[in-house]
């Protein structure tokens, strides 16, 4: 994301104002949904708070929209440059992330990121919305969806719905290079350029933690 399009936390503070007034949620009911504290979301609100994976994450499948709709700022022109160093990271406990794309194609909209395995720890996902797709760049992993595991090496790919329960840990001591491609149904984008309603705001359906 480059400079002219704001930091992650800029842009996090001005989607998720958006996309939590266009559902019609309070702070406090956001709060009890995500199991994020209030006062956290205040200050993710005011672009003073310190986003973790786990946290976006959670905000995503409770709003009901893609991790892109909160850490994205404007489309891409016809040329796209993403430089690895240049671009930031959204870390969870044992995962990397550096959003490079978001594609519309159709009823389907992708979301592209350069995704590194850490060694410090195992991460763990309750689910999100979308399909999950990754391919081993580099390392070992193990990846747990639902009632499946499956390890993977260099150039071999795993997909599920990424509602599932699932998990991602780095085998042999090293860490995982991979791309990750998420999923989605063009229908579960809310679109960010819309204001919120002004008549009897509609609430997000609630979703099992």
């Amino acid at each position: 994301m480059s400079d002219s399009e704001g930091s992650v936390r800029e842009v996090l503070a001005t989607n998720l104002k958006r996309v939590r007034a266009q559902r019609g949620l309070s702070l406090s009911e956001l709060s009890r949904r995500a199991g994020v504290g209030k006062a956290t979301l205040s200050q993710l609100e005011s672009g003073a708070g310190n986003p973790t994976l786990e946290t976006v994450l959670g905000l995503s499948r409770v709003l009901g929209v893609p991790i892109s709709d909160l850490v994205e700022g404007r489309a891409p022109g016809e040329v796209t440059v993403v430089r690895a160093a240049e671009a930031e990271v959204l870390s969870g406990r044992g995962v990397d992330l550096r959003p490079l794309r978001r594609i519309e194609a159709g009823d389907t909209v992708f979301e592209l990121y350069d995704q590194q395995v850490r060694t410090d720890g195992t991460q763990i996902s309750g689910g999100h919305t979308g399909t999950e797709h990754t391919v081993v760049q580099a390392g070992r992993l193990r990846v747990r969806a639902g009632r499946c595991e499956v390890e993977l090496g260099p150039g071999d790919y795993v997909g599920f719905d990424a509602s599932l329960p699932h998990s991602y840990t780095a085998l042999d001591g090293e860490p995982v290079r991979s791309v990750l491609l998420l999923q989605h149904r063009a229908e579960q984008r809310l679109h960010l350029a819309e204001e919120p309603e002004e008549a009897s705001p509609r609430r997000a359906p609630h979703h099992a933690h």
